[in-house]
């Protein structure tokens, strides 16, 4: 399994209780298709790419993906959040077609 860089952003930085916030995603990932060719040796490349993604906050999932192949390499993701009142963690999960699974965590803490 690969861990894949990945960054997960709260915009806008300041937020309290109640409020929507995007939590932009992005994952460095190749994206592959199938139908590339590799440059050096000439052979088709296999696909991998993204196929499941999964957005949670304190282990309950808010949105979930299913992302095909034709995506763009490094997928960038943006979700809308409403922040409860509890500190917790916004935990993206994310597994490609070639099973590696990836996991990136970011704290989310309201001000009062």
């Amino acid at each position: 399994m690969a861990e894949r860089k990945s960054m997960i952003k709260i915009k806008p930085k300041k937020y309290k209780a109640g409020d929507t916030v995007k939590v932009d995603f992005i994952v460095i990932h190749p994206m592959d298709t199938g139908m590339q060719k590799d440059k050096k040796t000439g052979k088709i490349k296999p696909a991998n790419y993204i196929n499941d993604i999964d957005f949670s906050f304190n282990g309950e999932t808010f949105t979930k993906m299913t992302v095909w192949e034709s995506v763009s390499t490094n997928p960038y993701f943006s979700v809308n959040f409403v922040v409860p009142e509890e500190k917790g963690k916004i935990k993206v999960t994310f597994k490609d077609n070639m099973g590696d699974v990836s996991v990136k965590e970011k704290k989310l803490k309201p001000k009062k």
